[in-house]
């Protein structure tokens, strides 16, 4: 070995070891840290309400089935809903929980015309208002769409962001996968549709970056405390994956990989129909350039389906996830939304 490779051993080897002092020194993590209060609880659901010391216009979060939803709040220095409360808006967030075997028969119907639209009926008595402000994220951007076609009277604004309306454009490499894998086995196997087997299919999807590169780079932050807390962070979020109802899972995989019924108007939630033209509020949709999950030919063929002249869509920059962390997307969308808002109110 020759004296320069010696010295760049030396210094690895001195890195990791410095690495692994910070990483004894660092507590446990916290995430979530901006203030709330629980004001409704049902079952697993849990509605909470973002404190502010300034009244603002009031929103309403319907987070995805899968992962958790601190991935909008997930540090002070980078939470989506901390800037949104900057930019005037008024926090509830829906948190769905982690469905065990009692849920195995939760279906679609359950989510949005019970649990969802008792969720909207509280923030409407809340906020003393008659129609509440929706933002829904990713899966939960799709449910928000379709309570907002079976429930248009009490929705006074749709915002979509990053969420799949079209499951089968050509660059969607979500939905060949769970097309091809026997959904209705594994679900008779395990009674719900298990959380982990949905994150490895995701990190499939780029398997350099998101298995290999991510801890290649990982050995560069190694000594820098900042870095090492915000890959720890990201990292809980990732591998924080809860199972999903079964029946719920086995409908929506069905209904929109399978068969794209809200692109061809043949979806029903329980035995009503999803009328996405009898939504007559204003509607933003917030798609991201770089989305590998939810391309964003995916999100922008909503414009299809809606009343045009209710429609704005607005790309953010990055991808997917970048959208709630990225300082750059911190940075302008919350303040968009909100002058969206205040526009269309």
């Amino acid at each position: 070995m020759s004296t320069k490779e010696q010295s760049e051993l030396d210094n690895f080897v001195a890195q990791l070891r410095k690495g692994a002092a910070l990483l004894k020194e660092i507590p446990p993590i916290n995430v979530g840290t901006t203030p709330k209060e629980l004001v409704y609880q049902e079952d697993k659901l849990q509605l909470f309400h973002y404190l502010s010391e300034k009244p603002g216009i009031p929103v309403l979060i319907i987070y995805s089935l899968v992962n958790r939803p601190y991935i909008a709040d997930l540090q002070p220095d980078r939470s989506f809903i901390k800037t949104l409360q900057s930019e005037g808006l008024d926090v509830y967030l829906i948190d769905w929980g982690y469905p065990d075997a009692a849920d195995r028969f939760t279906n679609l119907d359950d989510y949005l015309n019970d649990y969802t639209d008792r969720c909207v009926d509280e923030v409407a008595r809340l906020t003393k208002k008659r129609k509440v402000n929706l933002i829904g994220i990713c899966q939960g951007g799709t449910m928000a769409l379709c309570y907002a076609a079976l429930h248009p009277k009490k929705v006074g604004s749709l915002t979509l962001l990053v969420s799949p309306v079209d499951f089968h454009t050509r660059d969607n490499l979500l939905t060949p996968w769970l097309t091809n894998i026997q959904v209705e086995t594994i679900i008779e196997n395990n009674g719900n549709f298990p959380g982990e087997a949905l994150a490895f299919l995701f990190r499939s999807l780029k398997p350099f970056q998101l298995n290999r590169k991510k801890y290649v780079d990982l050995i560069d932050s190694l000594d820098n405390r900042e870095k090492l807390e915000n890959f720890l962070r990201m990292e809980r979020w990732i591998n924080d994956s809860p199972d999903l109802a079964g029946e719920a899972f086995l409908e929506f995989n069905r209904d929109f990989f399978v068969e794209n019924k809200l692109i061809s108007g043949q979806l029903k939630i329980g035995h009503q129909e999803v009328n996405t033209q009898a939504i007559n509020c204003p509607i933003l949709n917030v798609y991201a350039q770089q989305d590998h999950l939810v391309p964003p030919d995916s999100s922008k063929a909503l414009k299809k389906i809606v009343p045009e002249k209710n429609y704005t869509e607005i790309e953010a920059p990055g991808g997917h996830i970048g959208l709630f962390v990225s300082g750059k997307s911190l940075k302008t969308i919350p303040k968009k939304i909100a002058g969206w808002l205040k526009k269309s109110g």
